[in-house]
């Protein structure tokens, strides 16, 4: 085999995806950097994220195994890591590792996996490193601070006394141990204040120090932005690309739930729950969502922005001659869907459960592909060391996407249906639910709640759930038999009794 191929791994975090792109007559969210990407190899149409929470999610894209197996459920519980972690597995076929960003991974950081660069255990909070202020100082950039204009509180932020310097209407930077805050604004400060800018920047000088090397030695770098994870803060200039007045009202912003399972109905942002569940009507009117929406939609171009900064960085180096890319996100996001949510909670409707996701890989992957096929994040991991000419040495649940980018599915045939699972956000409450895709029907089943059945094809926004209805009792019980087999096809295989004693 010939020299290595290098990888760079580019994770969104919390995109607003499935959904907004569908709306007619209006702004959608624009990611002109991930679409031209996009078009340069193969953009996979139908991806899912594994789970909807970040800890969970996030361990599998590193293992390539389902949550059930990995041990991590929640963001809050950090089993320690008893997987092979691909990082590690890279390092020992003579990778070099570069990490910079967001780990939320379990226990840990990167450094723990052969890796260099920049993170931090637990969510983190970028603007409190050392690196941060010297990036800011050499540069003669202040601390990035962001404008105020709408602040949600959740329960928590209260009873912890997260964020206690965060008042609509006022100037605000982040300095808590964590950044993650239900808020929209816009950053006052340069563009390259922000974390994204900040992230993009240390790759891109990483990549001209790796353009430089002549030792042969393969190499990856894998940056975990923060965003477009709320607080959505944008500056002013991705802004003004938006005007909020003509964001279209979200199909299922309306929606009474009265068909859904009851967790459906948690939120625990004020004023838009009591503190624990959902209040409909939604009490704020459209012409406020439209508002929050819009620096939602204008912090997606923001982070796609400095994504974008690294692609062309590899271009104009001309790493990407031997160079698999991949740019995805963990999970998608809520916001505005079902009633009218902000977070996403643990939920697992279409705008939490698909992600954008495309790699590159120039002279191996042809410009121009979209496949359709069901793909999943825990898909990743498996890929990238494919194409490093290694695998993980156990038996794992994810699959190479070069068999579908590369032509090489023929030879065993791709999955046809797909598990996703779930089991809530913790903090005290426990939820355990799976979901199963075959073709356009999803079926989506909950540990003593009820269950939904959608087509897809006829129902994109999920706006009424058939399993309520005796007509369709046949093609609920056969994705029920499909869900059953799924489960017990996985590494660790689940027992489905407790899911399905309702």
């Amino acid at each position: 085999m010939g020299k290595k191929p290098n990888i760079v791994y580019i994770l969104n975090d919390h995109q607003a995806y499935y959904g907004h792109g569908m709306l007619q007559g209006g702004p959608r969210p624009m990611r002109p950097c991930f679409e031209a990407f996009a078009a340069q190899g193969m953009e996979f149409t139908n991806a899912y994220c594994v789970t909807p929470m970040c800890g969970p999610a996030r361990r599998t894209m590193l293992t390539g195994l389902y949550p059930h197996t990995h041990g991590q459920y929640h963001n809050e519980n950090d089993p320690p890591y008893r997987h092979e972690v691909y990082l590690d597995t890279l390092a020992e076929a003579g990778y070099e590792n570069f990490y910079y960003g967001k780990w939320h991974a379990g226990p840990g950081c990167a450094y723990d996996h052969h890796c260099t660069g920049l993170s931090q255990s637990g969510y983190g909070n970028p603007y409190n490193t050392p690196e941060y202020a010297q990036y800011c100082r050499e540069r003669g950039l202040p601390r990035a601070q962001h404008l105020v204009e709408r602040a949600l509180r959740p329960d928590s932020y209260e009873n912890s006394h997260f964020f206690p310097k965060l008042r609509e209407g006022a100037l605000y930077q982040c300095e808590d141990y964590w950044c993650g805050e239900h808020a929209t604004g816009i950053t006052t400060t340069p563009k390259e204040t922000h974390e994204a800018f900040f992230l993009a920047n240390l790759a891109c000088e990483k990549l001209e120090e790796l353009a430089k090397r002549e030792d042969g030695r393969p190499w990856s770098l894998r940056v975990d932005f923060w965003g477009p994870h709320q607080p959505f803060f944008p500056t002013q200039e991705f802004a003004d690309l938006y005007n909020p007045a003509d964001i279209p009202e979200y199909p299922s912003f309306r929606s009474s739930l009265s068909d859904k399972p009851d967790n459906l109905h948690w939120e625990a942002s004020r004023p838009l729950g009591d503190g624990a569940r959902l209040i409909c009507p939604n009490p704020l009117p459209w012409s406020e969502w439209q508002k929050m929406l819009a620096r939602c939609y204008a912090h997606i171009t923001m982070v796609d922005a400095a994504g974008g900064l690294i692609v062309d960085k590899l271009r104009q180096l001309e790493l990407d001659k031997d160079t698999l890319i991949i740019w995805t996100t963990d999970h998608g996001d809520a916001i505005a869907s079902q009633g009218g949510h902000f977070d996403k909670d643990s939920h697992m409707s279409q705008e939490v459960e698909r992600v954008p996701l495309a790699l590159n890989w120039k002279g191996r992957v042809a410009p121009g592909g979209r496949d359709g096929h069901l793909v999943s994040t825990i898909d990743l991991p498996v890929t990238m060391l494919d194409a490093a000419g290694t695998a993980f040495s156990n038996r794992v649940d994810g699959r190479s996407l070069l068999d579908l980018a590369c032509g090489r599915a023929e030879a065993a045939p791709w999955r046809d249906s797909l598990l996703c699972e779930t089991y809530g956000h913790g903090y005290g409450t426990t939820l355990i639910g799976r979901m199963v895709v075959e073709n356009d029907i999803k079926y989506v089943c909950f540990e003593g709640d009820s269950d939904e059945l959608y087509d897809l094809s006829q129902d994109p926004y999920e706006m009424k759930n058939l399993a309520r209805l005796p007509e369709y009792d046949s093609l609920k019980e056969r994705m029920r038999a499909l869900l059953r087999r799924k489960m017990a096809e996985s590494l660790d295989p689940v027992d489905p009794q407790r899911l399905f004693g309702r």
